[in-house]
This record gives C-alpha cells, sequence and structure tokens, in this order.
C-alpha cells in the first residue's frame, strides 16, 4: 500500500434515513403501548358493579317516586339542575320547576298512573357519567287532550351524574312507544 492512500472500510454503516426509521418504529411502539394502557386504565374505575348498582337505584328512586305520586325527596336522588323533556316535548329546567310540573300532571290526569319499568341499561360514558335507558309500561290514563291510554309503552333514557359521591338524575327524556300498524 502506498502512503497517504486508505483502505476503503469494508465494514457497512446502515444508511442514517433506516436508523431514524427504526428509531421512529421504537417511539411508536411505546405510544401504541401507552395509549392502549390509559384505555383500560380510565375505562376500568367506569363500570364498577357498585357504580352500576348505584345507577341503578337513583332511576329506581324517580319510578318509586313516581308510582307514589309523592317527588319529596327528588334531592336524593336528582341534580339541581335538573331537566325534564316530557313525552309531549316540553322541556323544564331546574329542580324546582320539574316538580311544580310533576305535582301538577301527578294531581290530575297522572293521579293513581303507575309506571313499572321492563328492562334497564345502563352504559357508562366516563367515570361520573352514565346513560341509562329504561323501558317501562304504564297503567290506564287518559291525557289532556282526551286520548285513553292503555298499558302505554314508554322509552325513558336518563343521563346519570357523580357528584359529592353520589349519583344523581341530571337530565331525563321521556317518549311514548308507538306501534305502527
Amino acid at each position: 500500500m502506498r502512503s497517504g492512500l486508505r483502505r476503503p472500510n469494508t465494514k457497512m454503516s446502515k444508511p442514517p434515513a433506516m436508523a431514524a426509521y427504526r428509531g421512529e418504529n421504537e417511539i411508536m411502539k411505546i405510544l401504541l403501548a401507552a395509549v392502549v394502557s390509559l384505555v383500560f386504565v380510565a375505562g376500568a374505575p367506569a363500570q364498577t358493579p357498585s357504580n352500576e348498582k348505584q345507577v341503578r337505584q337513583a332511576v329506581q328512586s324517580f319510578y318509586d317516586a313516581f308510582n307514589a305520586h309523592g317527588f319529596g325527596r327528588a334531592a336524593e336522588y336528582t341534580t339541581e339542575d335538573w331537566s325534564h323533556i316530557n313525552p309531549f316535548g316540553g322541556r323544564t329546567s331546574g329542580r324546582e320547576a320539574v316538580l311544580e310540573d310533576l305535582k301538577q300532571v301527578h294531581s290530575t290526569f297522572l293521579k293513581g298512573v303507575s309506571d313499572t319499568i321492563e328492562a334497564m341499561d345502563v352504559r357508562f360514558a366516563t367515570r361520573d357519567v352514565a346513560v341509562v335507558t329504561a323501558t317501562s309500561r304504564m297503567s290506564t290514563y287518559t291525557t289532556p287532550d282526551g286520548v285513553r291510554r292503555e298499558n302505554q309503552r314508554n322509552i325513558r333514557t336518563f343521563v346519570v351524574v357523580k357528584r359529592s359521591n353520589r349519583w344523581l338524575i341530571m337530565q331525563d327524556q321521556n317518549t311514548a312507544i308507538v306501534s305502527l300498524k
């Protein structure tokens, strides 16, 4: 060999782009594992049997009050900003206003009427928010416009929230199930 000339390096090195790609690939794997872990950790506490039982109890308390025609303990199972949408499309907001409406209808056309839950599904949107869908059957009554309802089936959606470690109804919407013939 002549002096001053170097022998070419026979050891092949990885191209810089390939090394960067492998680094990005490792980062993506780590990020994916972190996201999957967070989904499991965040979702798990939301669906404990105890939470579901408490949510169901809040909704059952509403139906118990409906059937007793007395909502005197509503503060135990509803929020102060409770919003109620009735089957006729009327909307009332605020616990006191909703209770006034309920008192009025339960002293007139719903007097003596019962509403029995047939099925109840609970789904958790977050740790502190549940959506409940309940189907029920009401005893016979006549609406203010003179329509007689016999064995009326309803579907009601409740938004139940956890506040101060208690599950409370924040919103409900009641819809009559109408059979199309």
